[in-house]
């Protein structure tokens, strides 16, 4: 089951992102060129749309076949954060406008049952008030996806730090997480960008509507980690919360050092530059793919260094 599930949505992510761009080539639909961008050749922002529908069609096609893959009712605030984004992508958003819509997602998810209700012994608390519980997830929810959108600069470093994030809470799972079926489609669906995101012409970048959309599915598994439900496996006795701050380590380090480095300038944190970590890496080694294989290996060296210390 979950292997034909990988190989139907490989081949349909293949297909529909190859299908999307052409659409957007055709109705001129470009990536600007500007003083921030990586690239000299023509791209769309197209990734998230097509991740987006390969989910869309295989839900559907086991919706109406009467099987519950994962809980459907993700659909609304994934959707919501794709159309954001993919509205940032074309008419460039205010951006306290999408703030205020993050806040609404994240109450939406809180609404759903997906929320930080326990600190498991992070500043010494366990089970949290609710306010206090909804004012957390809402917090999270907005570094989290920021932090997954400020990272997207990089041909394939966002990608490969979402791959990673899924592979980690799944892997150190004591049995697989309810998310496991989107997590696969979902993995199936990125690797088909590799070839489109790295290739010199015609190249398919994720956008906002990518970005924002895998910043809400990584919440969504952060949120899963935090539940009571999920226990990792007996032998790493790794607190939940470290856990979990562990497999988003290089976004979060990222959109720290961002923003200390912008407002000690005098500019808005909001206000893109080319002063992230990765931007700076590349700067030296020249190369978007042996950048994001470094920060990949660093990651996890840190990760296992820190699970295996504790």
């Amino acid at each position: 089951m979950n292997f034909s599930l990988f190989l139907v949505a490989l081949g349909l992510s293949a297909f529909l992102h190859f299908l999307i761009q052409k659409v957007f080539i055709y109705y001129n639909r470009f990536d600007d060129f500007n003083h921030r961008s990586s690239h000299k050749t023509l791209a769309t922002r197209t990734g998230g749309i097509g991740l987006f529908l390969t989910l869309l069609i295989i839900s559907l096609f086991h919706y109406f076949n009467k099987i519950e893959i994962f809980d459907y009712s993700l659909f609304i605030p994934l959707g919501t954060m794709l159309i954001v984004g993919v509205y940032d992508d074309l008419y460039n958003a205010d951006f306290k406008l999408k703030f205020f819509l993050q806040i609404i997602v994240a109450k939406i998810l809180i609404d759903q049952g997906y929320v930080i209700s326990n600190y498991y012994g992070l500043f010494g608390q366990y089970e949290v008030p609710w306010f206090l519980a909804q004012f957390s997830t809402v917090f999270v929810f907005l570094v989290v996806v920021n932090s997954i959108n400020f990272i997207d600069g990089l041909d394939g470093l966002l990608i490969t730090q979402v791959l990673k994030t899924i592979f980690l809470i799944e892997f150190f799972s004591s049995s697989f997480s309810s998310l496991l079926p989107i997590g696969i489609i979902m993995i199936a669906s990125i690797l088909p960008l590799y070839y489109f995101n790295l290739k010199k012409n015609q190249k398919i970048f994720l956008g906002d509507g990518g970005s924002m959309f895998l910043g809400t599915l990584v919440m969504i598994y952060i949120l899963t980690v935090l539940d009571p439900s999920y226990q990792i496996l007996p032998e790493y006795s790794i607190n939940k919360v470290v856990f979990a701050i562990l497999v988003i380590l290089y976004p979060l380090t990222d959109l720290l050092q961002v923003f200390i480095l912008r407002i000690k300038d005098g500019k808005s944190p909001f206000i893109a530059d080319q002063k992230h970590l990765h931007h700076i890496l590349n700067r030296k080694l020249n190369s978007h793919l042996k950048t994001t294989l470094l920060i990949l290996f660093l990651s996890i060296i840190i990760f296992i260094s820190l699970i295996i210390i504790s």
